[in-house]
């Protein structure tokens, strides 16, 4: 994985500038947001612009019954009512406070959520060990003390190199945010779910 690793790395180095500050000022947005972010947090941002919700909508009728269960059972909807992902901004984090105070149709919102995975690209393990290769040189770069940096990285290359690439945010994110949202296509977001929070607010 070394050799790999160094090799996309030196590739990293020769990116393009307006790539590398798009990933610093996308980790430097999270951070301001949430300065208890750890590596692992900051890796589901770009896994999750990269790939969607694709990885949580198996079964659109257990998608249906785990939206409905976790709107039930939370206590508050704190944070932004919506946050881009990643560097590309593929998608956006939709806090499903927006359905509990009535501003979006439960069933539009989850409408919106499941017809996501359409604008989605897939890509190849190998194509995303590669990208995150980028991205982690750059966030390396930039000398962050995040909490358990070192074993995070590791477990996040051992992750992608046994060929899988969903993680969940960090124990820390959890008790710090509770974070309760899902993830929508940016275009469908702004024709569909943007027009309504800003009507209501």
């Amino acid at each position: 994985m070394a050799v790999v690793l160094g090799l996309v790395m030196c590739v990293a180095c020769h990116r393009s500038d307006p790539t590398r500050e798009r990933i610093i000022r996308s980790v430097e947005r999270q951070l301001e947001r949430y300065p208890h972010s750890t590596l692992r947090d900051l890796y589901k941002n770009y896994f999750q612009d990269r790939f969607g919700p694709g990885h949580i909508i198996a079964d659109e009728q257990a998608a249906d019954r785990y939206l409905r269960y976790e709107l039930e059972s939370a206590s508050s909807f704190d944070g932004d009512d919506y946050e881009p992902t990643g560097y590309e901004e593929r998608f956006q984090r939709v806090n499903l406070g927006v359905i509990a105070d009535g501003r979006v149709p439960y069933d539009k919102y989850l409408s919106a959520f499941v017809r996501s995975v359409n604008g989605i690209k897939p890509i190849t393990i190998d194509e995303w060990h590669k990208e995150w290769a980028v991205i982690d040189e750059v966030i390396a770069s930039m000398q962050l003390d995040l909490p358990g940096y070192e074993a995070d990285r590791a477990e996040i290359w051992a992750l992608i190199e046994g060929g899988e690439y969903v993680m969940h945010h960090s124990e820390l994110f959890e008790q710090h945010y509770e974070p309760h949202y899902r993830i929508i296509e940016s275009e469908i977001f702004r024709q569909e779910i943007l027009p309504l929070i800003e009507r209501k607010k």
